[in-house]
């Protein structure tokens, strides 16, 4: 169901994750998101953190609003996406450190930016079947929705790759860990749907980073298919749903050094129920935009990264007019929208950073929109008349 990109070419939205103000120290420590918003200070701070990045994104031009991730605790190179949802999900023990983790990335070594994040994941055990717990994702979406007019999309972690992470001693089958782990997701989702969020973005399966690079013979590609659609069952009749993927973004880093390209994954990525499908494009400059353009079906919608989370370099807009001019020759301009590579958050980059590389996004969408005859879209934070310095002044 498309809801917020229905009859909007060239949508521009970010992926999700957004710098915190300084200011913001609070966090929930794991309590639930409706226990911690009864905390004078906490409720205070992470309020006016996501009023001040509406302000940002809106003052930027950007069409579909994120709540920069708000809800996450101020931990070690994102782990926050990760632990929001280990601590909160019934089945699950305290945080512990994994050497499994290390062993896993043999080319992660003291020394190297990657083991640190590796060494401070802290993932759970499992010590039972899993069940819903006090995600509420329907009242941490309300609480940012109802500060803005414009609509706000609510991202989230996948299921499949929390199994990928966590430490798991209870089931023998990890499908059927897997499979438990989409179903407490997909009711979770519901709830949120029945709240009215208009887009849902699950954020990273395992699909495309498995599927020809480093295949496992029990939790196969097509299984992650089976699963994932499993985790997003019965959305589609409510909301616009969408699948978020990247090669990474800890500490704005890429988790695969080598380039990696979705050309294995798409087949896959393509049998998803979700209405866009979300893809990285700016770090190797649309490198893969034909097979995307071709390998997706008519019914989906594609968002490309046209700004990168990795660099503080900021794009210019002509830069982003012709990154997107080159999707456009495989891609309608209907079924285009304009997103970040990644988040903006995990502790890669300032504020000013990220406000100067959407303005730059909404920037570039107006250039092509108004070659292809479309509407531009209003931003205020590149309006001359605001600026404390007129211009030939």
């Amino acid at each position: 169901m498309f809801t917020v990109s229905k009859d909007k070419p060239l949508l521009t939205t970010t992926t999700g994750g957004l710098p915190r103000p300084s200011w913001y120290n609070a966090n929930l420590n794991r309590r639930a998101f409706s226990v911690a918003m009864a905390d004078r200070v906490f409720r205070e701070q992470y309020l006016d953190t996501l009023a001040a990045h509406f302000v940002d994104q809106t003052r930027a031009g950007i069409d579909l609003l994120v709540d920069g991730d708000s809800r996450f605790d101020d931990d070690i190179a994102g782990r926050g996406w990760f632990a929001y949802a280990f601590e909160r999900i019934k089945g699950l023990g305290d945080p512990e450190m994994s050497s499994a983790l290390i062993a896993s990335n043999r080319d992660k070594m003291p020394g190297d930016i990657m083991y640190e994040v590796m060494e401070t994941r802290l993932p759970p055990r499992v010590i039972d079947k899993v069940s819903r717990g006090p995600l509420e994702y329907d009242k941490v979406w309300k609480a940012g929705q109802g500060l803005t007019e414009k609509p706000v999309k609510f991202g989230g972690i996948s299921a499949q790759i929390i199994e990928a992470i966590i430490n798991n001693d209870h089931y023998t089958d990890r499908r059927e860990l897997v499979m438990d782990l989409s179903d407490t997701f997909n009711a979770e989702y519901h709830d949120l749907a029945d709240s009215g969020c208009p887009v849902i973005q699950i954020e990273e399966p395992c699909i495309h980073e498995t599927a020809g690079i480093v295949e496992d013979p029990i939790l196969t590609p097509a299984f992650y298919v089976e699963a994932f659609n499993r985790e997003v069952k019965g959305l589609r009749d409510k909301t616009e749903v969408w699948c978020h993927t990247c090669w990474g973004s800890p500490w704005a880093q890429r988790v695969e050094h080598g380039k990696i390209s979705y050309k294995a994954s798409l087949p896959y990525l393509n049998e998803l129920e979700v209405d866009v499908l979300t893809f990285e494009g700016k770090e190797h400059e649309g490198a893969d935009f034909e097979i995307i353009g071709k390998g997706v079906s008519k019914d989906k919608k594609i968002a490309i990264g046209v700004c990168s989370h990795r660099t503080l370099q900021v794009e210019r807009p002509e830069e982003i007019a012709d990154l997107v001019r080159k999707a456009m020759k495989w891609i309608e301009p209907e079924r285009l929208i304009l997103s970040t590579d990644c988040g903006f958050g995990r502790q890669g980059m300032s504020r000013a950073h990220a406000h100067y590389k959407m303005v730059a996004i909404a920037k570039g969408a107006n250039i092509v929109r108004k070659e292809l005859g479309f509407d531009e879209e209003l931003i205020i934070g590149a309006d001359p008349k605001f600026a404390l310095l007129p211009m030939g002044a």
